[in-house]
């Protein structure tokens, strides 16, 4: 599954890389988001950031969570970042990769959000429904996290 998401925000690009670069900052405006704490480096990937992240959704009556170690595997200051799951536990995981663009327009800063994922806990059109809810959500807190008072 892919989804791909574009708002144009009302500022420069470095105010919203501020707010996309680490994955700590996320769950000040995406509700999806429910945790996020910094997780263990693995050897061979010294100095490449990772965070556990808990993302929760409600599902009518029920709640749906996944625990997913993310590492920034991009890093363009004011112009791309890409985060890709990495579990360190052997086993084999669908993928998750999540990458956040910014392109300066001239009413401000165009961001193009990007998530593949390749598992099924978030599949089904009724989960898929709810996921596109909560990014809707998400990008309007960022608008309002960015936009001029």
């Amino acid at each position: 599954m892919q989804i791909v998401r574009e708002l144009v925000a009302p500022c420069e690009p470095s105010a919203l890389f501020g707010h996309g670069s680490g994955l700590d900052s996320y769950p000040a405006w995406m509700g999806l988001v429910s945790e996020v704490r910094p997780a263990y480096e693995r050897p061979e990937a010294v100095g490449v950031p990772a965070w556990y992240v808990e993302l929760r959704a409600k599902v009518g009556p029920l709640t749906r969570s996944k625990l997913l170690r993310m590492e920034r595997t991009e890093h363009v200051v004011d112009e791309r970042v890409v985060f890709t799951r990495h579990e360190v536990d052997g086993r084999d995981h669908s993928p998750w990769i999540l990458g956040v663009d910014l392109v300066p327009v001239d009413d401000g800063t165009q961001l193009t959000m990007t998530l593949e994922y390749g598992g099924r806990l978030w599949s089904g059109l009724v989960l898929q429904r709810v996921l596109d809810d909560y990014v809707e959500q998400g990008s309007q807190a960022l608008l309002e996290l960015v936009s001029p008072s």
